[in-house]
Parts: structure tokens; C-alpha cells; sequence
């Protein structure tokens, strides 16, 4: 069975997992890892330390669905609107530039309910607070090297933090054309 790390679990890594254990061939072995505390990366959604009821979407407040992506990614939209994670944007919002076409949604269980249905949907392991240092190919295994913890050995690797992060991963000139 293949070890399979995802790290990143916002919603590039989150419907990574979902889509590689939905379409996979063979058994797989998913692994998210993710830095912060939670899921979501930069479509977070905040609670208030004095009141958990009252939480705050950082990031994307609103997700369009243009008529192009429309036609691609329908099956998306129409699943998360039948779970209750998406909702019809009803009400404008102050700044919002409205195209004709578009279609407007909101979170009602905030923007990181995304993540964490997608998460939910993968079966994968999923581990907080895990921030990669070192990938390392031995052995034609990727050896992931974290802040915390011991290295591990995975199959492969599937990088869906921003470039900027992926850029200050240790030693990746060895790895790197490999993901070119």
C-alpha cells in the first residue's frame, strides 16, 4: 500500500485527499500534515476565545462560481450545497463586484467547513501542528523531515502550501526538478 503525504490542509490538500482516495486504483495510505491548528490555510474560520459561537472567516468571506468553472466544477458545487457546507449568497456585501453569470455562496458553518468536509471525505490521517523542514529522497522513498517529531518515510509527496513556503523547505534543489 502506497504512503501518500499531503501537506497542507487548506483547501488545495484537503480536496487532494478527497479526490485521491475517491479516484485511486490501488489501496492508498493518506497522510495530511499541516502547521497550524487547524484546518482551512488561508480560508480559515476563527472562533472567539470567549465565545466559540462567534467565529470570523479569514480569508475568502464569499466563493463565486463563474459560468465558466461552472461547466468544469459543478459536481463540486452541487455536492457541497446538498451537505449544507455551501448556501446561496443572498445579500450583497459592501464592496462585492457583481458579474452577470456569477453565482454567489457562503459557508453557513464558516469558509474552513470546506476544508474539513474534503478532509472528512479522504480517510487520511490528519496531524496539526506539523511543520516540514526537509524533504529527502532515500531509498526512492521521500524521507519528510518536520520541526517536531522524527522524519518519515512516504511514497509520495504532495506539496499544496504556497510556493513562498515550498521555497524555504531546506535542500530542495535535489527534489525540485522532480515536481518541475
Amino acid at each position: 500500500m502506497a504512503r501518500v503525504l499531503i501537506v497542507g490542509a487548506g483547501l488545495t490538500g484537503s480536496l487532494c485527499a478527497a479526490l485521491l482516495r475517491r479516484e485511486a486504483s490501488s489501496p492508498l495510505r493518506l497522510t495530511v500534515w499541516d502547521k497550524a491548528e487547524d484546518s482551512g490555510g488561508r480560508m480559515t474560520t476563527a472562533s472567539s476565545p470567549h465565545n466559540p459561537q462567534s467565529t470570523v472567516d479569514l480569508g475568502a468571506q464569499y466563493i463565486t462560481c463563474t459560468p465558466h468553472y461552472a461547466k468544469i466544477h459543478q459536481s463540486f458545487y452541487d455536492e457541497l450545497l446538498a451537505g449544507g457546507i455551501l448556501k446561496p449568497l443572498t445579500s450583497p456585501i459592501d464592496g462585492m463586484v457583481i458579474k452577470e453569470g456569477d453565482c454567489n455562496f457562503v459557508a453557513p458553518h464558516g469558509v474552513s467547513s470546506i476544508s474539513k468536509h474534503y478532509l472528512n471525505q479522504s480517510g487520511a490521517d490528519i496531524c496539526f501542528r506539523q511543520c516540514v523542514t526537509q524533504i529527502n529522497l532515500r531509498n526512492n522513498k521521500w524521507e519528510v523531515s518536520r520541526e517536531t517529531g522524527s522524519s518519515e518515510q512516504f511514497d509520495i509527496v504532495v506539496l499544496t502550501m504556497p510556493a513562498p513556503q515550498i521555497l524555504q523547505l531546506q535542500d530542495t534543489t535535489a527534489w525540485f526538478m522532480v515536481l518541475v
